[in-house]
């Protein structure tokens, strides 16, 4: 125990007593007026520094608590708000990444048929232009075999004429050209 207490224990007990009062009065040199006076000089203190000091300063401990406690809910409710913002923006990124898929897939398939029309474009004028070249052929053939006709019956004509060694007139040359010209139509 500390000495402080069992001096007070002490000091109880004995205070029971008659004299002791007095003992102690003389051998502490204790007065009891003085003591009176500097216990009412000390709640005088308390006072002051209660009601100046100790008064501001609870009040004061408790605004900063309610401060603090009010930074803390604002603190939480931010959190809050930016973890249903980063949700979200999440959700909104989700969002767009599946917009974007759906994008390129029309543009995919947008291509795609652009591709196949153009192929068929290409296609077609290739076949115009096969059809066109066909058709060109077909008339240099014609017209390389009419020539060729008509060759074969003017070599046919003067052949004829050196065999049979006589001028032909106009008019059998032309009579020869057409017979040589039917049989060629012919075979």
């Amino acid at each position: 125990m500390s000495p402080l207490l069992i001096a007070t224990v002490e000091a109880t007990t004995h205070a029971a007593q008659p004299g002791l009062v007095e003992g102690l009065q003389s051998q502490f040199g204790l007065q009891v007026n003085y003591i009176v006076i500097q216990a009412v000089s000390f709640l005088i203190v308390m006072g002051v520094l209660y009601r100046f000091a100790i008064k501001p300063t609870i009040a004061t401990m408790d605004e900063r608590a309610t401060k603090i406690d009010s930074g803390l809910k604002y603190a939480e409710e931010m959190k809050a708000k930016l973890d249903a913002s980063q949700a979200e923006s999440a959700e909104i990124v989700k969002e767009a990444q599946s917009k974007a898929g759906v994008i390129i897939n029309e543009a995919r398939d947008n291509a795609k048929d652009f591709l196949e029309k153009q192929t068929q474009e290409a296609t077609a004028k290739a076949n115009d232009i096969v059809t066109k070249a066909q058709q060109a052929i077909e008339l240099e053939r014609r017209k390389t075999i009419a020539e060729a006709r008509e060759e074969i019956a003017r070599l046919v004509v003067t052949t004829t004429e050196r065999v049979l060694a006589k001028k032909l007139s106009d008019e059998d040359r032309a009579s020869y050209n057409e017979t040589a010209a039917k049989e060629l139509n012919i075979v």
